[in-house]
């Protein structure tokens, strides 16, 4: 009989730790999921495009690619099963030059190698003949990106979770962590504080992620990484939408650029934006409102490739930040998966950076997690 309350334990109710907590669930391990907020997934997870990603823009064989390949594959699959509203509507990567031409070819080839299904260069005319309002002199077109309901996913993810046993503590701060060399003792603080004990710990903290390993005692310290946060903003357009496809310029530093969603609801919404915070700036202390006055950035970007967007119909709507393991102008990071391979703390997983495309990824993260600490299991 085990001397641990638990198999493992959760840190984070997002997309990532229930994705995670499911698989380790279906392989028959005892988890507990211990959240810091009042509901799951009101960090990262909620402040999101709420797109299936396809896989195009991520380095072959690097984890992003990888993960938002397997992940968008599993993800469609589990949401058929399981009833979870979605629509497979397909983008278009814009081009509105001959330089940003060159660059989604450059797209196109990747997202190729990636195995990504489906991809097709258009001409401006085969363009305008999808989406007439979208002025661009060339785009691509992915068939297999998607809009779901991001809340229906997690309900669904928390329910198979309960079913196999496992059990989610809300309103449950970590207060301290001790890798005792055949587990974890962690220690938690609000309206019921506890001390309980696992075999396991994933740590799925999102934003707070390297602040959640800086505070497992027996984790050497150069295993916390440095991180940088980027802000992203989204304005709602007011009437009608002009699109019945997602529309995406070319990437920038940062992201995606600003580009154009829909929602389940029918909202169509503009954004992110990129603005890097300032360095040291703490999950804490984040201001996650949106400047009116952005909206003339936001007009001008836009009307790069839908000139007809009218005068005063954006409105703020909402914002995220992303947890970024390079700064600005650095280049591509990867996921990080950190296992005991990396920081020799035996039955640890940190995850961190799980920026986009994470939600879309997150099924195949949370395989992953379970593959590393409880393989063969179930």
């Amino acid at each position: 009989m085990s001397s641990h309350d638990f198999d493992t334990i959760v840190i984070g109710a997002g997309a990532i730790g229930l994705a995670s907590a499911r698989a380790l669930a279906e392989r028959g391990q005892s988890v507990l999921v211990v959240e810091a907020n009042d509901r799951p997934g009101e960090g990262t997870t909620s402040r999101n495009s709420q797109v299936v990603h396809a896989g195009l823009y991520y380095p072959t064989g690097s984890l992003k690619h990888r993960f938002c390949v397997d992940g968008r594959r599993m993800h469609y699959d589990f949401m058929e099963e399981t009833g979870v509203d979605h629509r497979k509507c397909g983008k278009l990567v814009v081009a509105t030059s001959e330089a940003e031409e060159e660059r989604l070819a450059r797209i196109m080839a990747l997202g190729t190698a990636n195995g990504v299904e489906g991809l097709t260069l258009l001409s401006r005319q085969q363009s305008e003949e999808m989406e007439p309002e979208v002025t661009a002199t060339a785009a691509l077109w992915s068939p297999e990106t998607g809009i779901f309901d991001v809340h229906g996913y997690l309900m669904r993810l928390l329910a198979i979770f309960e079913d196999n046993g496992g059990l989610l503590a809300l309103r449950t701060p970590v207060t301290r962590v001790e890798a005792t060399g055949d587990g974890f003792t962690v220690t938690t603080g609000g309206d019921d504080p506890a001390t309980v004990s696992a075999r396991r710990l994933v740590n799925a903290a999102g934003l707070r992620a390297p602040e959640m390993a800086a505070k497992i005692e027996g984790l050497p310290r150069e295993a916390v990484p440095e991180q940088w946060l980027a802000k992203g903003c989204y304005f709602s357009l007011q009437g009608r939408a002009p699109f019945s496809h997602l529309i995406y310029p070319v990437p920038v530093d940062g992201g995606l650029g600003v580009h154009a969603t829909l929602d389940m609801a029918g909202t169509i919404r503009f954004g992110p934006d990129v603005t890097w915070l300032k360095a040291g700036t703490a999950p804490a202390d984040l201001d996650y409102s949106v400047p009116p006055e952005q909206a003339a950035a936001f007009e001008e970007a836009i009307r790069r490739y839908w000139p007809g967007l009218p005068d005063g119909q954006l409105s703020p709507d909402y914002s995220g930040v992303r947890p970024k393991l390079r700064g600005p102008g650095d280049g591509f990071f990867d996921f990080d998966l950190q296992t005991e391979a990396a920081h020799g703390v035996r039955g640890l997983v940190n995850l961190f950076g799980i920026e986009s495309p994470g939600l879309t990824a997150s099924l195949a993260i949370g395989r992953a997690v379970a593959d590393d600490l409880a393989p063969g299991s179930g």
